[in-house]
């Protein structure tokens, strides 16, 4: 897959790259060929059969969980290489060496752009399915993440319900909601209002930079709280007479330019909106919830505005195996990627709680 170099240069050296050989069927109708995976692993595969821990990363994140996650792998921590084995991927439609909108369409030497049909977060987990399978992973222990990753967690749970022991999803719901989609359809509309979008078929010489930095700026600020910017930034002013506030959005901006895409950005946040659980399915949405078994820890951040705490309550609520935990943290939704010593040990303790449940099933 050829991509440009500011996106390459954000994907991890140890990055490995799995080919599909048969079409990806989509939920809408079509059909990807020839699709690429893009995907890491820690620990040994010899220990895949009984511990294998699947990680689904949010929005704009990718495969390398070290850079996004930090202090979540490790000896000791949530989970540990010499336990565990360890998988992320870089999910459909996205720009880390994974199939989307930046790769070339097959036979072609075009690229899909706006063009890359539109994918549902359960084609997420369905690629992920053939990646697993490739490996030779018939069961995983746990499946977890954060935002869009716990999108994928809940749906792995519902869709593939033998091959899954527990799950972890954090700081989001089992359908997406209203408000996320109203924010969501803001930033694609910031994006679309940029005179380079041209419906995006723009050429990466002249792309929506000024719509997708302000796509991000928007989506910041959803990300975080009142009182993170109150108690980092203030109204302290930088000698050009620019708040704080207003130049780290700026820097925000700028950073989502270097390593993301527009086009990526877009299918993305559509996928987040085909979220929900009982969607297509045989029952209403409680009824599905109260259909997972696993066990399963629900986590709240608790300034999260986003992904508000209610909406984790409900899960738990319903989920006849949940336990319910909230992450204290003043930084909003973005709490899950910096409170991770805490979010670490409420990990641990409920895979502790879940080995001893099952052991004692067995004895």
């Amino acid at each position: 897959m050829s991509l440009p170099d500011r996106i390459q240069q954000s994907i991890a050296p140890g990055t490995r790259y799995l080919a599909v050989r048969e079409p990806l069927q989509l939920e809408c109708g079509d059909a990807l060929r020839d699709v690429q995976i893009a995907y890491q692993t820690w620990g040994d595969i010899r220990n895949a059969a009984g511990n294998t821990v699947l990680i689904c990363h949010a929005l704009t994140g990718s495969a390398d969980v070290d850079a996004w996650w930090p202090d979540i792998i490790g000896a000791g921590k949530a989970f540990d290489p010499d336990r565990d084995f360890i998988i992320c991927s870089n999910i459909l439609g996205s720009c880390y060496g994974t199939t989307g909108p930046l790769s070339q369409k097959p036979g072609t030497n075009e690229h899909y752009r706006s063009a890359f049909p539109r994918i549902s977060v359960r084609d997420m987990v369905e690629l992920q399915r053939f990646l697993l399978d490739a490996l030779g992973i018939e069961r995983i222990e746990l499946v977890v993440g954060p935002s869009l990753g716990g999108m994928q967690a809940l749906e792995w749970a519902v869709s593939y319900p033998d091959r899954v022991g527990a799950i972890v999803p954090i700081g989001v719901g089992g359908r997406h909601s209203p408000w996320c989609i109203g924010i969501s359809e803001a930033q694609r509309a910031a994006i679309a209002a940029d005179p380079n979008w041209k419906q995006g078929h723009y050429s990466e010489e002249a792309r929506p930079m000024q719509g997708l930095a302000a796509a991000r700026m928007m989506a910041i600020c959803t990300y975080r709280s009142w009182k993170s910017f109150e108690t980092r930034f203030g109204r302290e002013q930088r000698p050009d007479g620019h708040y704080q506030i207003q130049s780290y959005l700026k820097h925000q901006g700028q950073k989502i330019n270097d390593r993301f895409d527009a086009n990526t950005y877009v299918t993305l946040t559509h996928a987040m909106h085909t979220h929900d659980l009982s969607r297509g399915r045989d029952d209403d949405y409680p009824g599905v919830l109260r259909s997972i078994l696993q066990p399963t820890l629900v986590v709240s951040v608790s300034s999260d505005a986003l992904y508000p705490p209610e909406e984790q309550e409900l899960l738990a609520r319903e989920l006849p195996n949940a336990c319910y935990e909230v992450l204290p943290s003043e930084h909003g939704h973005d709490g899950f990627l910096i409170e991770t010593a805490a979010l670490g040990d409420l990990i641990k303790r409920f895979r502790r709680q879940t080995r001893e449940a099952a052991r004692g099933n067995l004895s």
